[in-house]
């Protein structure tokens, strides 16, 4: 089973709580929008894989993060596990590459509608935390 682990990077914006995620450029874009999440390299640990990954596919260097779960892609039998914790003052990058066409901050409901099916399950652990709903 392949491992990856990555973020949900939330902040409060006009009384709405926001959630940072990736539109994948190149072949993975067919997949659609993303939570900032890359494949764990040999000895790295959990959460310094999710905070490599989404300061590479958003120039946002995340501060506290905190484990919010993780779950099993039904298809490729992929396991994602996933961080949270407020977004530093930066904004995402906004100079697109191979990688990643956009990242952006979008409300928890457009996160939840635009999200791969699998990671949908993420909105609604972070809403859980953050006593919102998704």
């Amino acid at each position: 089973m392949q491992i990856s682990s990555g973020t949900l990077v939330y902040r409060w914006r006009n009384g709405a709580l926001e959630v940072l995620i990736v539109k994948p450029g190149g072949f993975a874009a067919k997949y659609g929008w993303s939570i900032p999440k890359g494949l764990v390299e040999p000895g790295e640990d959990l959460e310094a894989a999710a905070r490599r990954e989404t300061r590479e596919e958003t120039g946002v260097d995340p501060d506290q993060l905190t484990p919010l779960g993780h779950v099993d892609y039904t298809k490729s039998k992929k396991r994602i596990h996933c961080f949270f914790g407020p977004a530093p003052a930066q904004e995402p990058k906004s100079e697109p590459d191979f990688e990643v066409a956009e990242a952006r901050f979008v409300p928890l409901a457009d996160a939840r509608r635009l999200l791969h099916p699998d990671q949908r399950a993420f909105v609604d652990m972070l809403a859980a935390r953050v006593g919102q709903k998704p």
